[in-house]
């Protein structure tokens, strides 16, 4: 070891052996190790008399002077990557810092332009008018008031015209991104810190909706201008943006006039689309600008004429400031601060569309994520899953979500018709026989069937969720597909098997066979992750011919963290070919839930929203009045559902009738579920009564911690308070992972607390399908099995840490785990406890 520290701080050509001497080598000696280094870091002892052997140059050095050559070199490697690494930090916590540093000088100047209104309103007399003008950077919107911006005097469509309205935008973004022009709060749930994404804020009483962040990405300016101006490449909900125009300035910059269309995220309201002018500039520090804003008619602009199904919303100065950062990287600022014109959707869903949250996670954090994903891929070039690389991942992730959006809004543009409804207008079909949607979906399976298809049919909903997250939701949905999907439209959908002229395809549930979930292949600052499903021996129906075959679906999944707040919740997937290329067609179809802002009171009950009015059921089974649902202080959230079948066009009877059918039974199941997992319908659905000898939760809460008591002789709680809700609410949120399994000869969980459902990946009501031996590993399991006599008569055992895997097999680390015995009133055995101590995802 003596010889290996002293010469680490050599730069290779010499080295110190354990006698005290050392070793000097030639550039021509140092040149050959390192070829040998980069081929093979550590070479065996073979491996090192092969290189003796085969380069003469090294033939009169030793191998154990080749081998310790070899540990010293290791370890400058791990010491230069480490000196990198913390470099790395301590670059990124500077300018974190500085930004920090940055925002407390603006919450400053703000808290004393509050002060000083706050002593100017007192002064004035109560029906007094007031109206405040500012026209500095550092203007100010407060305390809810509205903002009154001064008319601005008209300018035309000339050059200096237009370079006018750039310059004006360019002061007024400036003044949201780092002045006090909008009154910003903190994103709730969202903490700055060196391993944040950013500093997030929202608005406060200004007009429209907006959204605040600043980053630091490892990108120089001009790159991140160019991504960002992409909008559509990171965008999900954007549909295209055109540069109708561009032109130079003097100054150096660049003015576009664009055209920008976003999808509608629900069935129930038109879609936006926004006539922008974007300037482009390079301020005197170095820093790049690029801000937009809506063109009206107030500036004698040039104009747009309005699109049919659309409704044109306004975007208010926006835009992005990029600042080079020292070492290299850049720090930027995101302003988003549009109007989507509310007025103009149900009141039951304007909540949507009047959330600085949502516009947040879905458009300014969205671009900051696109960021730090492109920045990593280029530091970390790596080969993920399927041995593609993260850029045709995201690519692949992309789409999915497009192609949902796409069947959500249905544009006539792209050839969608609707299909007259059959008298109940609770799911929408549409058609699609156009070239460009078609293009590409025949495929050819190993059953030697092939698919000839020239139409694609979508089917359609939105329903309303009462008091249901939407996390939670979607994590049942993606693990217990059996629950809602249908086997044989799963075949027929990946098939699309071509049916004789005088016969109709088939549909009938055949054997589900099990859900397989491949490794995850993507990853997304944890917000997303695609992942392939197997699902294995489905049968295809074709003329009274059945032939069991495994059915592969990609599927994207986002919004399953709890915790988020007001997050948008998604479940896209497609079928595919088990070996599917990059440009392998894709018919996504899926479920988004967006929650609902719950202050906002909902529509009259007499206002049909699709399926609302058929899910609101109270506990009793009745339905639920409007105004008990605007006084159960319940949050709400929307629901669409989107479905696309491929089909021959001689068939789109059948094939519709199907797809309503299918449809609704998806619909039946999610109420179901929905109503499951609502904590105020616990109690009253007969689902969910307790089993025979099965204690509420607060017995067993009390039950447990008597048990561990008894058998360890300490406490598990901390003292609490009388009563079981006590007990059970802070045993439910203790920092250890807690599970209770059966006393059978294969035990199933039957609870857990929240840090055990987070480990387990789970919920309370998924959570019964998983047995004991499934979360360990064979080591596990042996060792497992060994000790579970002694917890029988002893009572309780301590085992040592290891891994396990939560239901979505991802290996779970623990340092110690402690199984005791769950005795009732009667001291009989109920159930085995297990405490999983500081664990964590591998």
């Amino acid at each position: 070891m003596m010889a290996v520290t002293s010469a680490c701080k050599d730069g290779g050509s010499k080295m110190l052996l354990d006698n005290g001497k050392y070793v000097r080598y030639t550039p021509e000696q140092v040149e050959a190790l390192e070829r040998l280094y980069h081929e093979c870091p550590k070479p065996s002892s073979l491996r090192r008399q092969q290189l003796i052997r085969e380069c003469p140059i090294l033939s009169n050095i030793e191998p154990k002077q080749i081998k310790v050559w070899f540990q010293n070199r290791r370890c400058r490697e791990k010491q230069r990557k480490e000196a990198s690494r913390l470099q790395g930090v301590n670059r990124k916590l500077t300018a974190m810092n500085k930004l920090l540093m940055e925002e407390n000088d603006r919450l400053q100047k703000q808290v004393s332009q509050l002060v000083y209104e706050n002593s100017f309103f007192r002064q004035q007399p109560q029906n007094a008018t007031l109206a405040t003008t500012d026209n500095s950077c550092e203007s100010v919107v407060t305390s809810g008031q509205p903002h009154l911006t001064p008319q601005h005097p008209p300018r035309d469509a000339s050059p200096a015209g237009l370079l006018s309205i750039a310059e004006e935008t360019l002061t007024e973004f400036l003044s949201k991104a780092t002045g006090t022009a909008v009154e910003w709060v903190q994103m709730p749930g969202m903490k700055p810190g060196p391993d944040s994404i950013g500093i997030i804020a929202i608005s406060h009483g200004c007009t429209g909706i907006a959204s605040r962040a600043c980053g630091l990405v490892g990108l120089e300016p001009t790159r991140v201008a160019e991504i960002l101006k992409d909008r559509p490449s990171w965008y999900r909900d954007c549909r295209a943006v055109d540069v109708l125009n561009a032109m130079s300035t003097g100054n150096g910059g660049t003015i576009e006039l664009l055209y920008m269309q976003l999808y509608a995220p629900t069935t129930l309201a038109p879609a936006r689309d926004f006539w922008l002018l974007r300037y482009t500039s390079v301020m005197e520090d170095g820093s790049l600008v690029v801000c937009e804003r809506s063109l009206n008619n107030t500036q004698n602009g040039p104009s747009m004429p309005p699109v049919p199904h659309f409704v044109r919303a306004e975007m208010l100065p926006s835009g992005y400031l990029i600042r080079p950062c020292e070492g290299g990287g850049s720090i930027i600022h995101i302003v988003d601060h549009i109007d989507l014109e509310p007025w103009s959707v149900p009141e039951v869903i304007r909540p949507l569309y009047e959330s600085s949250t949502l516009l947040s996670q879905k458009t300014t954090m969205a671009a900051l994520r696109q960021l730090r994903q492109i920045s990593q891929e280029i530091s970390q070039p790596t080969v993920t899953g399927w041995g593609r690389r993260p850029a045709a991942l995201r690519a692949l992730s992309q789409r999915l979500s497009k192609g949902f959006n796409e069947a959500v809004n249905g544009f006539t543009d792209e050839g969608w018709s609707m299909i007259e409804s059959d008298g109940i207008d609770d799911v929408t079909l549409l058609v699609n026989s156009s070239p460009n949607k078609l293009m590409g979906t025949n495929f050819q399976y190993a059953n030697g069937f092939s698919s000839v298809s020239n139409a694609v049919l979508c089917a359609k909903a939105s329903m309303l969720l009462q008091n249901v997250p939407p996390a939670i939701l979607l994590r049942f949905l993606r693990e217990h597909r059996s629950e809602w999907a249908d086997s044989g439209i799963d075949a027929y959908s990946a098939a699309a098997i071509k049916a004789s002229p005088c016969s109709i395809p088939v549909f009938r549930a055949g054997n589900f066979g099990g859900q397989v979930i491949l490794p995850l292949a993507h990853t997304i600052e944890h917000e997303e992750f695609m992942e392939v499903i197997r699902l294995e021996n489905i049968g295809h129906y074709r003329e009274d011919m059945i032939m069991p075959a495994d059915i592969f679906l990609l599927q994207l999944c986002s919004g399953v963290d709890e915790n988020a707040i007001g997050t948008c919740a998604e479940l896209v997937f497609a079928p595919i070919d088990a070996s599917f290329s990059d440009d392998a067609p894709l018919l996504p179809s899926g479920f988004r839930i967006i929650p609902l802002d719950s202050k906002v009171d909902p529509s009259s009950p007499n206002r049909t929203l699709d399926l609302a009015s058929t899910l609101e059921v109270g506990p009793s089974g009745s339905r639920i009045s409007g105004e008990y649902a605007r006084h159960s202080g319940s949050a709400k959230s929307v629901m669409t559902i989107a479905f696309q079948f491929a089909f021959e066009m001689h068939l789109q009877e059948n094939v519709a009738a199907m797809a309503r059918q299918y449809v609704r039974s998806i619909i039946s199941s999610v109420q179901r579920v929905a109503l499951a997992l609502s904590p105020s319908h616990l109690g009253s659905h007969p689902g969910l009564r307790p089993l025979p000898g099965t204690p509420e939760a607060q017995t067993l809460a009390r039950w447990i911690c008597q048990s561990y008591r008894f058998f360890l002789g300490v406490e598990l709680l901390k003292p609490v308070s009388e009563g079981s809700e006590s007990i059970l609410k802070t045993l439910w949120h203790h920092s250890d992972a807690l599970m209770c399994c059966s006393l059978k000869p294969l035990p199933v969980f039957t609870f857990a607390n929240q840090a055990g459902l987070d480990m387990l990946e789970t919920t309370l009501i998924a959570l019964q399908d998983i047995t004991l031996e499934k979360i360990f590993d064979d080591n596990g399991r042996k060792t497992l099995f060994s000790e579970l006599p002694q917890i029988m008569q002893q009572g309780f055992a301590c085992l040592q840490g290891g891994i396990c895997l939560s239901s979505m097999g991802r290996p779970v680390s623990y340092e110690r785990a402690v199984a005791w015995k769950v005795l009732n009133e009667e001291e009989n055995a109920h159930c085995i406890c297990f405490m999983f101590v500081n664990w964590s995802f591998v």
